[in-house]
């Protein structure tokens, strides 16, 4: 059986426990939640959790944050962001690519669990291609640059050649938290930068790793197919 998403809602094991990003409740307290969270993605004097550096611990439970387990959770899960510097030159882009979307993944310093998520994709269950979008092995093939892991010194030069290489229009998408922001890795020797310090990005898809509905948001909302839209984390 294929997964009904998008044109249903996702369900439980579509968007599991570790994908549930944390909310801030009354009784939630910042001070404490900013000195357990290990990434930096609370910010107690702003009273703002910033889920592009958030890796989905659950330290922060114990300063009152809140994980919704609920029904209701589920589409606020998805939380595929637009990070385009030029909404209008993205604009252009997704006129093209609505139909059809070829994607190259490339690992610029992962543990390996966003490879399997976003791999997962191409499995009978999230069956990619029923929407239009393929992967590809080679950038002059591809439309698309799923981007993830922390980006180490010896990729920098790699990634620019891959986005290079690639014929225009062409999107970026960075994918899970080290991609995003460096995630556990913000401030270690190999890590450089987040991947949009390095090239440009129009997407970013939250989470540790995010799941494959996640990351399939992500690309419909690359190609202007997604009518979801939320504030920038």
């Amino acid at each position: 059986m294929t997964s009904g998403f998008p044109g249903r809602e996702p369900t439980p094991s579509e968007v599991p426990g570790r994908s549930v990003p944390p909310r801030a409740v009354d009784s939630s307290e910042w001070p404490a939640g900013e000195e357990a969270c290990p990434t930096g993605a609370i910010r107690a004097d702003l009273k703002r959790i910033d889920l592009g550096k958030c890796v989905f611990c659950r330290r922060c439970s114990s300063a009152g944050f809140e994980f919704d387990e609920g029904g209701e959770r589920l589409r606020a899960a998805l939380m595929a962001r637009l990070a385009a510097a030029d909404p209008q030159e993205l604009a252009k882009k997704q006129r093209v690519f609505k139909k059809s979307l070829h994607v190259l993944m490339i690992d610029v310093g992962s543990c390996n669990a966003c490879n399997l998520e976003v791999l997962n994709l191409a499995s009978p269950y999230y069956d990619l291609t029923r929407l239009g979008i393929f992967f590809t092995n080679s950038p002059k093939h591809a439309d698309a640059l799923v981007v993830v892991g922390a980006l180490n010194r010896s990729m920098v030069d790699v990634l620019k050649r891959t986005y290079e290489s690639m014929p225009e229009p062409k999107l970026v998408i960075s994918a899970g938290a080290c991609a995003i922001s460096g995630g556990v890795f913000q401030g270690t020797e190999s890590f450089v930068s987040p991947v949009a310090g390095v090239i440009p990005v129009d997407v970013v898809i939250p989470g540790c790793p995010p799941s494959p509905v996640q990351i399939l948001e992500g690309l419909l909302l690359a190609t202007g197919r997604s009518a979801k839209e939320a504030a920038s984390p």
